[in-house]
Protein backbone atom coordinates (compact mmCIF):
# COMPACT_ATOMS: atom_id res chain seq x y z
CA UNK A 1 0.00 0.00 0.00
CA UNK A 2 2.65 2.21 0.88
CA UNK A 3 4.16 2.40 -2.54
CA UNK A 4 0.74 2.71 -4.44
CA UNK A 5 -0.43 6.61 -4.99
CA UNK A 6 -3.88 7.13 -3.32
CA UNK A 7 -6.29 9.98 -3.90
CA UNK A 8 -8.05 10.40 -0.52
CA UNK A 9 -6.61 11.77 2.56
CA UNK A 10 -6.73 8.77 4.84
CA UNK A 11 -4.12 6.43 5.95
CA UNK A 12 -4.79 2.72 5.22
CA UNK A 13 -1.98 1.08 7.43
CA UNK A 14 0.09 -1.63 5.84
CA UNK A 15 0.07 -5.12 7.21
CA UNK A 16 1.69 -5.35 10.58
CA UNK A 17 2.83 -8.18 13.05
CA UNK A 18 2.64 -6.11 16.40
CA UNK A 19 -1.12 -6.27 17.24
CA UNK A 20 -0.94 -10.51 17.08
CA UNK A 21 2.48 -9.88 18.99
CA UNK A 22 1.08 -7.26 21.56
CA UNK A 23 -1.79 -9.18 22.09
CA UNK A 24 0.29 -12.87 22.81
CA UNK A 25 2.67 -10.06 24.71
CA UNK A 26 0.22 -9.29 27.03
CA UNK A 27 -1.55 -12.60 27.41
CA UNK A 28 2.33 -14.19 28.65
CA UNK A 29 2.01 -10.72 31.17
CA UNK A 30 -1.35 -11.65 32.38
CA UNK A 31 -0.62 -14.92 33.07
CA UNK A 32 2.67 -14.01 34.42
CA UNK A 33 0.99 -11.67 36.94
CA UNK A 34 -1.64 -13.89 38.38
CA UNK A 35 1.37 -16.40 38.78
CA UNK A 36 3.20 -13.97 40.76
CA UNK A 37 0.56 -12.88 42.67
CA UNK A 38 -0.18 -16.66 43.83
CA UNK A 39 3.33 -17.29 44.75
CA UNK A 40 3.51 -20.08 41.32
CA UNK A 41 6.62 -21.50 40.77
CA UNK A 42 8.15 -20.11 37.95
CA UNK A 43 6.06 -16.53 38.13
CA UNK A 44 8.42 -14.25 38.57
CA UNK A 45 10.39 -15.96 35.35
CA UNK A 46 6.99 -15.61 32.88
CA UNK A 47 6.24 -12.10 34.60
CA UNK A 48 9.76 -10.69 32.94
CA UNK A 49 8.97 -12.37 30.25
CA UNK A 50 5.68 -11.14 29.44
CA UNK A 51 7.01 -7.33 30.52
CA UNK A 52 10.21 -7.21 28.34
CA UNK A 53 7.93 -8.96 25.09
CA UNK A 54 5.02 -5.95 26.03
CA UNK A 55 7.77 -3.41 26.15
CA UNK A 56 9.56 -4.23 22.87
CA UNK A 57 6.33 -5.00 21.19
CA UNK A 58 5.57 -0.75 22.51
CA UNK A 59 8.59 0.28 21.16
CA UNK A 60 8.49 -1.40 17.93
CA UNK A 61 5.17 -0.22 17.05
CA UNK A 62 5.55 3.29 18.25
CA UNK A 63 8.39 3.31 16.73
CA UNK A 64 6.59 2.44 12.85
CA UNK A 65 3.69 5.04 13.95
CA UNK A 66 6.41 7.53 14.29
CA UNK A 67 7.60 6.97 10.97
CA UNK A 68 4.12 7.10 9.23
CA UNK A 69 3.33 10.33 10.47
CA UNK A 70 6.92 12.18 10.68
CA UNK A 71 8.95 10.55 7.64
CA UNK A 72 6.34 8.96 5.26
CA UNK A 73 3.23 11.82 5.57
CA UNK A 74 0.51 9.58 6.12
CA UNK A 75 -0.27 11.36 9.04
CA UNK A 76 -2.71 13.88 7.25
CA UNK A 77 -5.45 16.48 8.71
CA UNK A 78 -8.34 14.24 8.39
CA UNK A 79 -5.73 11.52 9.68
CA UNK A 80 -4.84 13.80 12.68
CA UNK A 81 -8.51 14.47 13.78
CA UNK A 82 -9.60 10.85 13.72
CA UNK A 83 -6.54 10.70 15.96
CA UNK A 84 -7.78 13.34 18.23
CA UNK A 85 -11.04 11.68 18.39
CA UNK A 86 -9.47 8.70 19.31
CA UNK A 87 -7.20 10.70 22.31
CA UNK A 88 -10.24 11.93 23.99
CA UNK A 89 -12.30 8.67 23.97
CA UNK A 90 -9.16 7.55 25.83
CA UNK A 91 -9.27 9.66 28.28
CA UNK A 92 -12.98 10.27 28.72
CA UNK A 93 -12.34 6.29 28.94
CA UNK A 94 -9.83 6.97 31.94
CA UNK A 95 -12.50 9.12 33.39
CA UNK A 96 -14.56 6.20 34.05
CA UNK A 97 -11.96 4.25 35.11
CA UNK A 98 -11.09 6.32 37.82
CA UNK A 99 -14.73 7.50 38.24
CA UNK A 100 -15.03 3.96 39.83
CA UNK A 101 -12.33 4.09 42.64
CA UNK A 102 -14.06 7.71 43.79
CA UNK A 103 -17.50 5.67 44.08
CA UNK A 104 -15.16 3.01 45.90
CA UNK A 105 -14.29 5.55 48.24
CA UNK A 106 -17.57 7.89 48.77
CA UNK A 107 -19.36 4.61 49.45
CA UNK A 108 -17.49 3.72 52.04
CA UNK A 109 -16.89 6.63 53.79
CA UNK A 110 -20.33 8.05 53.08
CA UNK A 111 -21.56 5.14 54.44
CA UNK A 112 -19.66 4.10 57.23
CA UNK A 113 -22.13 3.44 58.97
CA UNK A 114 -24.67 1.54 57.61
CA UNK A 115 -26.03 -0.88 59.58
CA UNK A 116 -27.00 -3.47 56.36
CA UNK A 117 -23.13 -3.36 56.18
CA UNK A 118 -22.46 -4.98 59.61
CA UNK A 119 -19.06 -6.02 58.33
CA UNK A 120 -17.67 -2.14 57.40
CA UNK A 121 -19.69 -0.87 60.93
CA UNK A 122 -17.55 -3.77 62.51
CA UNK A 123 -14.33 -2.52 60.89
CA UNK A 124 -14.65 1.40 60.38
CA UNK A 125 -16.67 1.85 64.27
CA UNK A 126 -19.77 3.71 61.96
CA UNK A 127 -17.72 6.72 61.36
CA UNK A 128 -14.82 7.69 58.80
CA UNK A 129 -11.65 7.36 59.01
CA UNK A 130 -12.10 4.15 60.31
CA UNK A 131 -10.98 3.69 63.99
CA UNK A 132 -7.12 2.99 64.40
CA UNK A 133 -6.20 4.40 61.01
CA UNK A 134 -3.68 7.42 61.11
CA UNK A 135 -4.20 9.95 58.07
CA UNK A 136 -1.65 11.45 56.18
CA UNK A 137 -1.67 15.26 57.14
CA UNK A 138 -2.16 16.77 53.58
CA UNK A 139 -0.93 19.92 54.19
CA UNK A 140 2.41 18.72 54.07
CA UNK A 141 3.33 15.89 51.37
CA UNK A 142 0.41 16.10 49.45
CA UNK A 143 -0.04 19.70 49.09
CA UNK A 144 3.86 19.61 47.97
CA UNK A 145 3.26 17.09 45.60
CA UNK A 146 -0.33 19.25 44.36
CA UNK A 147 2.21 22.62 43.85
CA UNK A 148 4.77 20.32 41.54
CA UNK A 149 2.03 18.92 39.33
CA UNK A 150 0.34 22.16 39.05
CA UNK A 151 3.55 23.69 38.07
CA UNK A 152 4.66 21.01 35.68
CA UNK A 153 0.98 21.87 33.85
CA UNK A 154 1.83 24.94 33.42
CA UNK A 155 5.75 23.98 32.20
CA UNK A 156 4.09 21.53 29.49
CA UNK A 157 2.03 24.57 28.80
CA UNK A 158 5.09 26.66 28.09
CA UNK A 159 6.48 23.99 25.57
CA UNK A 160 3.42 23.67 23.99
CA UNK A 161 3.06 27.73 23.08
CA UNK A 162 6.78 27.55 22.39
CA UNK A 163 6.35 25.05 20.27
CA UNK A 164 3.60 26.65 18.20
CA UNK A 165 6.04 29.84 17.85
CA UNK A 166 8.17 27.12 16.51
CA UNK A 167 10.75 28.03 19.38
CA UNK A 168 12.54 25.04 19.85
CA UNK A 169 14.63 26.38 22.96
CA UNK A 170 11.89 26.86 25.21
CA UNK A 171 10.36 23.68 23.78
CA UNK A 172 13.10 21.46 25.15
CA UNK A 173 13.15 23.41 28.11
CA UNK A 174 9.71 22.99 29.28
CA UNK A 175 9.80 19.44 28.75
CA UNK A 176 12.77 18.85 30.51
CA UNK A 177 11.47 20.74 33.14
CA UNK A 178 7.99 18.87 33.21
CA UNK A 179 9.78 15.76 33.16
CA UNK A 180 11.77 16.53 36.39
CA UNK A 181 8.86 17.35 38.42
CA UNK A 182 6.75 14.10 37.12
CA UNK A 183 10.07 12.57 38.20
CA UNK A 184 10.47 14.76 41.99
CA UNK A 185 5.95 13.97 42.49
CA UNK A 186 7.04 9.41 41.61
CA UNK A 187 9.82 10.06 44.27
CA UNK A 188 7.55 11.95 47.10
CA UNK A 189 4.49 9.92 46.74
CA UNK A 190 6.69 7.14 46.82
CA UNK A 191 8.26 8.32 49.98
CA UNK A 192 4.82 8.63 51.15
CA UNK A 193 4.07 5.33 51.00
CA UNK A 194 6.99 4.09 52.52
CA UNK A 195 5.99 6.19 55.66
CA UNK A 196 2.22 5.60 55.75
CA UNK A 197 0.78 4.82 58.72
CA UNK A 198 -1.28 1.60 57.17
CA UNK A 199 -0.91 -1.07 54.82
CA UNK A 200 -2.41 -2.02 51.97
CA UNK A 201 -4.22 -4.88 53.67
CA UNK A 202 -5.55 -3.21 56.92
CA UNK A 203 -8.87 -2.40 56.03
CA UNK A 204 -11.60 -0.36 53.23
CA UNK A 205 -9.57 2.61 54.38
CA UNK A 206 -6.42 1.45 53.36
CA UNK A 207 -7.53 -0.27 50.35
CA UNK A 208 -10.18 2.48 48.96
CA UNK A 209 -7.00 4.77 49.37
CA UNK A 210 -3.98 2.68 47.69
CA UNK A 211 -5.85 1.92 44.82
CA UNK A 212 -7.11 5.08 43.86
CA UNK A 213 -3.78 6.96 44.59
CA UNK A 214 -1.59 3.94 43.15
CA UNK A 215 -3.22 3.94 40.22
CA UNK A 216 -2.98 7.43 39.51
CA UNK A 217 0.99 7.45 40.58
CA UNK A 218 1.02 4.57 37.75
CA UNK A 219 -0.72 7.49 34.88
CA UNK A 220 1.78 10.06 36.30
CA UNK A 221 5.28 7.33 35.63
CA UNK A 222 2.87 6.70 32.35
CA UNK A 223 2.84 10.05 31.50
CA UNK A 224 6.19 11.09 32.55
CA UNK A 225 7.39 8.68 29.98
CA UNK A 226 5.16 9.92 27.11
CA UNK A 227 6.88 13.08 27.80
CA UNK A 228 10.41 11.31 28.01
CA UNK A 229 9.42 10.19 24.46
CA UNK A 230 8.50 13.71 23.29
CA UNK A 231 11.77 15.33 24.75
CA UNK A 232 13.64 12.75 22.96
CA UNK A 233 11.91 13.46 19.82
CA UNK A 234 12.56 17.33 20.31
CA UNK A 235 15.60 16.58 20.62
CA UNK A 236 15.93 14.91 17.07
CA UNK A 237 14.39 17.49 15.04
CA UNK A 238 10.95 16.27 15.20
CA UNK A 239 7.23 18.11 15.72
CA UNK A 240 6.63 21.09 14.01
CA UNK A 241 4.26 24.11 14.62
CA UNK A 242 1.42 22.50 12.65
CA UNK A 243 2.15 18.88 12.71
CA UNK A 244 2.79 17.96 16.47
CA UNK A 245 -0.13 15.43 17.16
CA UNK A 246 2.02 13.30 18.97
CA UNK A 247 3.37 16.28 21.62
CA UNK A 248 -0.19 17.30 21.74
CA UNK A 249 -1.87 13.91 23.14
CA UNK A 250 0.77 13.64 25.80
CA UNK A 251 0.27 16.81 26.74
CA UNK A 252 -3.64 16.35 27.33
CA UNK A 253 -3.02 13.12 29.20
CA UNK A 254 -0.51 15.20 31.73
CA UNK A 255 -3.42 17.30 31.99
CA UNK A 256 -5.83 15.13 32.79
CA UNK A 257 -3.38 13.43 35.35
CA UNK A 258 -3.26 17.14 37.01
CA UNK A 259 -6.77 17.39 37.19
CA UNK A 260 -7.41 14.00 38.62
CA UNK A 261 -4.99 14.74 41.50
CA UNK A 262 -6.76 17.54 42.59
CA UNK A 263 -9.86 15.22 43.84
CA UNK A 264 -7.91 13.09 44.82
CA UNK A 265 -6.32 15.92 47.36
CA UNK A 266 -9.60 17.46 47.99
CA UNK A 267 -12.08 14.14 48.29
CA UNK A 268 -9.06 11.98 49.72
CA UNK A 269 -6.29 13.27 51.34
CA UNK A 270 -8.49 16.48 52.95
CA UNK A 271 -11.95 15.48 53.23
CA UNK A 272 -11.85 12.15 53.77
CA UNK A 273 -9.12 13.05 56.65
CA UNK A 274 -11.02 15.54 58.37
CA UNK A 275 -11.82 14.27 62.16
CA UNK A 276 -9.29 11.91 61.67
CA UNK A 277 -5.86 11.00 63.55
CA UNK A 278 -2.83 12.64 61.70
CA UNK A 279 0.27 10.07 61.00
Amino acid sequence: MSGAKQNHPYHLVDPSPWPIIGASAGLVLAMGLLMFMHELKGGAIVLGIGSILTLATMVVWWRDVINEGEHQGHHTTIVQLGLRYGMVLFIASEVMFFLAWFWAFFDASLFSGELIQESRVAHTGGHWPPDGVEVFNPWHLPLLNTVILLTSGATVTWAHHALRENKRGGLIGGLVLTVVLGVAFTCIQAYEYAHAGFGFTDGIYSSTFFMATGFHGAHVIIGSIFLMVCLGRSLAGHFKPDHHFGFEAAAWYWHFVDVVWLFLFFAIYWWGGLGGTVH
